[in-house]
């Protein structure tokens, strides 16, 4: 098995805000594993500012499986804290092992026969830019919308929620918050009863990640359900992942390939959280087309039935081209489409802002 890498840059179609900066650019770094037959693909695609890992130690550890990809096969706990590293060794082993056309999960999914539940993605910015999004979200079909929240003043915040109700009944919308650990402790359990008033399906992080005693007290009390998100991060050990979920108890948690270990790691996750009876769903983490259709394949193939966050494919101006495509609130998988696989060259369909490696 021989191993390679090239660095990409994506570029956003506009900023995108949250909470904790805005992001205008982002790396990924394309892994290729190949063998006499095929050569397989895996994104891994930290993120500056979250994720664990800095894009020096990626590099380092992609260039060490490029002179020992059957080390890395064969123990594949080395990557346990390196989780985006992990997501995409997996992805391009199983990319490979299946024939290299990126059909990791063949499904009614990747037949195009069914497609998966997704919620349309609010940015934050000012009220205007996010009302718009929103009246863009509906008309295309969406019924279920996440709002990154945080980053305004809460009561101007509320302000936009109560609006969205007012035109649209709990019935027929379905609305998701992400505070991104913006809301201050002292004040969360108040914002919280402020946003149960406007029936939430539930909010994500509402306090800052760490804090578990204060999570944990929070997830007793509140009047909407919590969604653990940050406070997954660095948890990649079996032991930690049950020691998190039985101190703080949360509603559900949020589970995301690249940043919590792979397929495997979320996989550990699901089976802690249902001897828990702990909800879940799985979002993407802003990647490229490359791991978002891992992700969204994988994703159908534990059945899921509740709207996922998988709408993240369309905020790039150089997008690598794909087959999936959003159809009404569906994210779909066109099984006539060739798919686009970046070269190991650094050539790209869409772009070639790449490094070679």
């Amino acid at each position: 098995m021989i191993a390679s890498y090239i660095q990409y840059q994506l570029q956003f179609k506009r900023p995108a805000g949250t909470s904790r900066g805005v992001y205008k650019t982002r790396p990924v770094w394309y892994l290729f594993l190949k063998n006499a037959h095929s050569t397989g693909i895996g994104e891994c695609a930290p993120l500056p500012g979250l994720s664990k890992e800095t894009p020096e130690e990626v590099e380092t550890i992609l260039n060490e499986i490029c002179k020992a990809p059957e080390h890395y096969q064969r123990h594949p706990e080395l990557l346990t804290e390196l989780p985006s590293v992990r997501f995409a060794f997996e992805t391009a082993l199983l990319d490979m092992q299946t024939g290299g056309k990126q059909l990791l999960f063949p499904s009614e999914f990747t037949r195009g026969e069914q497609g998966i539940p997704i919620n349309g993605l609010i940015w934050m910015g000012d009220l205007s830019f996010m009302q718009t999004q929103i009246q863009e979200k509906l008309q295309a079909g969406f019924r279920c919308i996440k709002l990154k929240i945080g980053a305004l003043n809460f009561n101007q915040e509320l302000e936009l929620i109560k609006a969205i109700r007012e035109q649209h009944a709990p019935q027929s919308l379905t609305l998701r918050v992400d505070a991104n650990g913006a809301f201050p402790f002292s004040n969360a359990l108040d914002y919280l009863e402020q946003l149960a008033q406007q029936k939430l399906h539930s909010i994500e992080q509402p306090i800052a990640a760490g804090q578990w005693d204060r999570m944990a007290e929070l997830c007793q009390k509140t009047p909407i359900p919590i969604a653990l998100d940050e406070d997954l991060i660095g948890i990649n050990q079996i032991e930690q992942k049950k020691t998190l979920l039985e101190t703080i108890r949360p509603q559900f948690i949020i589970l995301k390939p690249s940043l919590h270990g792979g397929f495997s790691g979320c996989d550990e996750w699901i089976e802690l959280a249902k001897k828990a009876n702990v909800g879940w769903w799985i979002t993407s983490y802003l990647e490229s087309n490359v791991g978002l259709n891992a992700i969204a394949q994988w994703t159908f193939s534990k059945k899921v039935s509740t709207h996922q966050g998988l709408g993240t494919g369309q905020l790039f101006t150089n997008n690598i081209d794909s087959p999936l495509f959003i159809w009404g609130e569906k994210l779909f998988f066109n099984p006539n489409k060739v798919v686009a696989k970046p070269s190991e060259a650094g050539s790209f369909t869409a772009n070639q802002n790449s490094q070679t490696k």
